[in-house]
């Protein structure tokens, strides 16, 4: 196993007592974008020495709780991270997708692509968002910050 295959996801849970169930359109969203985490990503707790590793999400308090893990269950780190700072973003981004599925039945070619730019545009600023609070915590690449965003934001469907 390379290095760098080793500071990546290979699990991804979501605790059903802090998070709980939802409806069947949002449990199969939650599951593609956890598929789309694992299938690719960069996932490296600052001084740890590899893994590859398992993320179990829970909520706790407004806090989303990060317990991060080896293959084997052995604990590596729990990093609670406040959701205070992603309620804007996330509403914004809420918003300016019912706008992009709305335009996709009624606006012309330019209209849609001006609002899929600003929804791209926000979901990139949620990702540097995360990116920043966990920054001397876990590292993340861009594109690994971008799936866990959109996971982020489909755990908020069910208002967290």
């Amino acid at each position: 196993m390379s290095q760098q295959s080793t500071y990546r996801l290979v699990d991804v849970t979501l605790d059903d007592r802090s998070i709980g169930r939802a409806t069947p359109d949002i449990e199969h969203e939650r599951a593609v974008a956890i598929f789309d985490l694992i299938e690719e990503n960069s996932f490296r707790p600052v001084a740890d020495e590899g893994g590859p590793y398992k993320l179990i999400l829970s909520v706790a308090e407004q806090r989303l709780v990060f317990d991060i893990r080896r293959e084997n269950d052995e604990q590596v780190a729990v990093h609670m991270l406040s959701l205070t700072p992603f309620k804007r973003v996330v509403k914004d981004y809420f918003m300016v997708c019912e706008s992009y599925y709305e335009a996709i039945r009624i606006a012309s070619p330019s209209q849609i692509e001006a609002i899929d730019m600003g929804r791209r545009g926000l979901h990139n600023e949620g990702s540097q968002t995360l990116q920043e609070r966990l920054a001397g915590k876990i590292e993340l690449d861009f594109d690994t910050a971008r799936r866990l965003f959109t996971l982020l934001c489909v755990l908020h469907w069910r208002g967290l």
